[in-house]
């Protein structure tokens, strides 16, 4: 059971959480090179949607490790109660499923590749609460032993699944096409039980071969999946293509996801803070 957690009330009305108490969800940064061409520096870069629907949606605390070595993965994971892994204009490299890069005019970010793909094995190892999106979605895949098409708008009888670049953000995040939910999935149940739900559509990428372990619990019309579940999982594991963080608190569907969210790191934080207090109170070992 979830820890009771103080709150207060804006005037608003919204609960305000303490921060002090709030449970820690880790969002891995993307690394982008920012300013004019020769002035150009590195960055690290975090969404506000994601951290947005993560703060207000979950009720949670987004944390950023900056640099964090594949290595350091496992440790770091042990301090925070969920994981994740955002929408990004980059793709993963296809190095990773065996490919070359189709179209070499499209970003990458490998450092990002480095962290996230050894972040998913480590979080589903640890059974910390894990949410993909978009890329986060293809990411998981990836990491698991799947592949992805790089191209879907190409495949014959599929959809162009990209968002119009010149319009804007509104229509840009405007529902696009339904999906079709797996009955008795945990997406379905997050949609009230509802067969076919709208979402929205804003990636050039999906799902070719699908990895071991993952269990496909949503498609769109021309049959690409859209959602993932995990197999034997012992958290909340949900992986989705479209982008439910997109103003999350207008749409019944996205609040339900970052409300499971939120509930299933609670739960995480609260067996991790009594795992600690029992550490702390065990009488020492004689030497």
């Amino acid at each position: 059971m979830a820890p009771i957690v103080p709150v207060d009330r804006a005037q608003n009305g919204s609960i305000m959480m303490d921060p002090a108490t709030m449970p820690w969800v880790w969002m891995p940064a993307d690394h982008r090179w920012l300013g004019e061409t020769v002035h150009a520096q590195p960055y690290l870069v975090l969404g506000d949607k994601y951290a947005r629907a993560v703060k207000d949606g979950a009720r949670a605390q987004p944390v950023v490790f900056p640099l964090t070595e594949p290595q350091e993965v496992a440790a770091l994971l042990a301090q925070v109660d969920g994981v994740v892994l955002t929408g990004s204009p980059s793709n993963v490299h296809p190095r990773h499923f065996g490919e070359e890069v189709l179209d070499p005019q499209l970003p990458l970010d490998e450092a990002r590749d480095a962290l996230t793909l050894e972040l998913v094995r480590q979080a589903l190892q640890q059974d910390v609460p894990l949410l993909g999106i978009c890329r986060g979605f293809q990411e998981i895949n990836v990491a698991l032993g799947g592949s992805l098409h790089q191209a879907v708008h190409t495949l014959p009888g599929h959809l162009d699944h990209r968002e119009p670049k010149q319009a804007p953000l509104e229509q840009q995040y405007a529902p696009r096409h339904d999906v079709t939910l797996q009955p008795g999935s945990l997406l379905h149940r997050l949609a009230g039980g509802a067969p076919v739900v709208r979402v929205n559509s804003l990636h050039g990428q999906g799902i070719k071969r699908l990895a071991p372990g993952l269990r496909a619990v949503a498609h769109a019309p021309d049959g690409l999946i859209e959602a993932v579940e995990f197999d034997g999982a012992h958290s909340f594991a949900l992986a989705v293509q479209w982008h439910p963080e997109w103003r999350f608190g207008a749409d019944a569907l996205s609040s339900a996801i970052f409300r499971a969210f939120g509930v299933a790191v609670r739960q995480r934080q609260a067996r991790r803070l009594r795992e600690a207090r029992a550490f702390a109170s065990a009488p020492e070992t004689p030497a």
